[in-house]
């Protein structure tokens, strides 16, 4: 079996509050719903950071900009007679703008999700991590300049 690797990005989209997050559905083979983060596939040319910034855009409709990255999720899978080696660059990003949509053929549904509840709703225990992490910078960052999380690093030291 031909062994490949792939590389995309995406994140945690926050809205300006930071009290809800966009998650998108994709239906698995069995046809039931999971939720996730939104990610897709780097382009020739792009940046991991634009990458992201893209994706949510196409698959969710909403417009963001990166504060800072949380880290890379790595799997592995079988697909089309492949063994996929995958890694997902994982970025906060905040709303700037733009509605819900889901007109991405490979999403189901798109929903703003209130913060406190992606620990039950995520499919993934690997987003759920992710998402902790971020949950603790947005709360740092609460107590200190909103403006504060620009230039951090995802162990939250200034850079």
């Amino acid at each position: 079996m031909t062994t490949v690797d792939e590389t995309s990005a995406g994140g945690l989209v926050v809205d300006p509050g930071h009290h809800h997050a966009v998650l998108i559905g994709r239906l698995d083979r069995s046809g039931s719903l999971l939720w996730s983060l939104p990610k897709g596939h780097v382009e020739d040319g792009e940046t991991h950071q634009e990458t992201a910034v893209r994706e949510v855009k196409e698959e969710t409709g909403i417009s963001a900009r990166v504060l800072l990255p949380l880290g890379d999720i790595d799997y592995w899978f079988v697909a089309d007679g492949r063994r996929v080696h995958k890694t997902v660059h994982q970025f906060l990003l905040e709303a700037t703008g733009g509605d819900l949509c889901d007109e991405d053929d490979e999403v189901a549904e798109v929903a703003w999700v209130p913060i406190a509840d992606l620990e039950t709703t995520l499919a993934y225990s690997d987003e759920r991590r992710l998402v902790d992490k971020a949950r603790e910078l947005l709360a740092a960052v609460s107590h200190a300049d909103p403006g504060s999380l620009a230039g951090r690093r995802p162990d939250g030291v200034s850079e």
